[in-house]
């Protein structure tokens, strides 16, 4: 039984954040309901759901919102419900007659999950945009890639699951949290570009102390430093290498068996930025005489801060992951664990994600529609 075991969350189905906040408290024992209109989603329309990470562990009924009757049904549902996540425009919702006042005034408790790209007020509140546009406005993307490169694109991991989906949930817990308290419900406005905003404090702490330049590719995490970076071996292969620390920047250059010369050359340069492109093609040339594999044997498990640049196939099967149990796999489909840990309640990767409307009646025999009032919503189209 998970933390969040006996809390239940409404989540309107979308796509990215949404549903990925929705998996963590799944994961962490709430009962999550996804709400799905008929025809689904890119990820649930056509396509198998054991494959739908996201969508694990929740239960899905499929309403169809433009049918007075599916709302009726979609407020009874809210009424038994924690939380709400949902992921629309800002207005959508309010539009639906499902907006915050609304869903408040039926459930006073109720936490409000919204999450949207450019948050709920501002110029660009009501305008289309994805994770590249996103982490572009905040300066993350702008700060990474290498010198005289355009910048490079980190999928969509820093903005729509970082910023977004992971910022959604925690604020989701830390209301329901405060409602413990007060007995008051209230609205999360979860931001992506709030929430990048919120990682990047680091990088704009160093570029406002003058420690940090706002150009990529210059400073000591972006590639600028040639003891943190990515480097290609002789099979074609990359290990990454990041001796920050003196004492971890000596153990590289005791492991790379460098002559007294070298070894004195290369402790004076660690910290003389001028001479970091020399220092960079010096270590480069060394790391192409070996493969990856035999880098792995000298350094692995050392103190040099390194590991192998793993393809997705890869990763679950290093022996780090296999020993952490980092990822589920049943033998047919293999997923991240949940996280975090916990000592006493557990938390488990709940069941493969079902077809659209797998619970339809399920779920509304659970809140009390009677078996004949679903077969008349099934009729008329308003659940499905």
């Amino acid at each position: 039984m998970g933390p969040l075991s006996g809390k239940t969350v409404i989540e309107f189905a979308g796509l990215g954040p949404g549903p990925y906040a929705g998996m963590m408290l799944a994961d962490m024992g709430a009962k999550v309901v996804r709400v799905e209109r008929p025809g689904g989603q890119m990820m649930t329309a056509g396509v198998n759901p054991k494959y739908d990470v996201h969508n694990r562990g929740k239960n899905c009924i499929c309403i169809n919102m433009k049918s007075a009757e599916g709302i009726a049904c979609a407020k009874k549902l809210i009424g038994t419900a924690d939380a709400l996540i949902e992921g629309y425009r800002p207005g959508v919702m309010e539009k639906l007659g499902l907006g915050p006042d609304v869903c408040l005034e039926i459930n006073p408790k109720l936490v409000y999950g919204r999450m949207t790209g450019w948050g709920q007020t501002g110029p660009l509140a009501n305008a289309a945009g994805h994770d590249i546009n996103y982490i572009a406005l905040t300066g993350v993307l702008h700060a990474i890639g290498r010198k005289g490169e355009k910048p490079a694109i980190p999928l969509n991991v820093v903005g729509d699951y970082g910023g977004g989906g992971m910022m959604l949930a925690f604020g989701l817990v830390c209301a329901l949290l405060e409602t413990q308290q007060s007995g008051q419900g209230q609205v999360v406005d979860c931001s992506i570009v709030d929430g990048v905003a919120s990682l990047m404090g680091f990088f704009y702490s160093q570029l406002q102390a003058g420690i940090g330049s706002d150009e990529r590719g210059g400073n000591m995490l972006d590639s600028g430093a040639f003891f943190y970076d990515v480097y290609e071996t002789s099979d074609g292969k990359y290990v990454s290498i990041g001796s920050i620390e003196p004492q971890f920047f000596k153990e590289l250059v005791t492991l790379l068996e460098l002559s007294e010369s070298e070894s004195v050359e290369w402790m004076q340069n660690q910290w003389t930025t001028k001479t970091w492109p020399q220092m960079a093609d010096k270590l480069e040339t060394l790391i192409k005489t070996k493969t990856r594999d035999a880098w792995c044997d000298i350094f692995e498990g050392s103190d040099v801060c390194f590991a192998p640049v793993l393809s997705m196939a890869e990763a679950r099967k290093h022996p780090h992951n296999v020993a952490r149990k980092t990822f589920v796999d049943d033998g047919d489909v293999w997923e991240p664990a949940p996280v975090p840990r916990f000592s006493r309640t557990n938390a488990e990767a709940g069941f493969r994600a079902v077809a659209i409307g797998a619970d339809s009646q399920a779920v509304l025999l659970e809140i009390g529609y009677k078996q004949d009032e679903i077969d008349a919503l099934l009729d008329n189209g308003a659940i499905a």
